[in-house]
């Protein structure tokens, strides 16, 4: 089995993404009612009673909504950073001492056989982070919300053999759009989210010749299509050389239907 996940679900409205080994089972991030994350999981074909513990992003709703909910039924452990724990006091509901446990940015955890490290990106919440997971010498990254994609995050996420990157706008139907303009403005700024063509740029200096798969991730539900998202990083990256559909492959991710289980080799 070595290495598989799957993107449960990923979007503006909610987000939670799934990993295993042998030995591991971890959720990361719980953005959707339990229940939901419930059938998302057994749609997956994933027990969610054989979960070892929950990773957690950051403190927005869209990726802790269920988070309370899902370690109070299955008795797991959560792990999130300091700052972090204290955004979320508050919203979790009543959990005990030995579910509460603090795993730092820039930092790398060992669970069984999976190696997960932690780093930081900017975006509008306390101390966001997001993960990259090591099995094997196979390598899994994750990385939404991010207003920008800076060198030290390339370099964290290079090479993967699967990454989950977001591409949250068109900045054309962004700008068109109905959001007022303090929103626009967040979205676009720094500590917001990246674009379908930010997303692309920045693929290009991560892509190696061990990335396989590529998920576009966190799109926006009134500022962007998949369609749209994956003809801009397809086009992109195909202007520059790079084999779409010939070794490297780009997929959608859902709010509400999760990708199937990919077993990385």
């Amino acid at each position: 089995m070595s290495l598989r996940f799957s993107v449960l679900a990923s979007g503006s409205t909610g987000n939670a993404f799934y990993i295993e080994t042998e030995k591991e089972r971890i959720l990361v991030d719980a953005g959707l009612s339990g229940k939901q994350i419930d059938r998302l999981m057994h749609e997956t074909g994933i027990d969610p009673t054989t979960l070892s513990r929950i990773l957690v992003t950051h403190e927005h709703s869209d990726h802790i909504k269920g988070l309370g909910i899902i370690a109070r039924k299955y008795q797991l452990p959560i792990y999130a950073n300091s700052k972090t724990w204290q955004a979320m006091d508050g919203s979790l509901g009543k959990l005990t001492l030995d579910q509460k446990f603090t795993f730092e940015r820039d930092t790398t955890e060992t669970f069984s056989d999976l190696d997960v490290e932690s780093f930081g990106v900017s975006h509008d919440a306390a101390d966001p982070m997001f993960f990259t997971f090591h099995h094997e010498g196979k390598k899994v990254a994750l990385v939404t919300d991010l207003g920008y994609v800076s060198e030290r995050i390339k370099k964290t996420v290079e090479n993967a053999d699967a990454l989950i990157f977001e591409a949250n706008h068109d900045v054309s139907m962004l700008q068109m759009g109905r959001y007022p303009w303090n929103v626009k403005r967040r979205i676009l700024g720094d500590y917001g989210h990246v674009s379908n063509d930010d997303c692309a740029i920045a693929l290009e200096d991560i892509i190696g010749d061990e990335t396989k798969r590529i998920y576009l991730a966190h799109l926006s539900k009134d500022n962007n299509m998949k369609d749209i998202a994956r003809m801009s990083v397809e086009q992109h990256l195909s202007a520059k050389d790079f084999g779409i559909n010939h070794g490297l492959t780009i997929h959608d991710t859902d709010p509400a239907s999760p990708t199937s289980l990919y077993h990385v080799v």
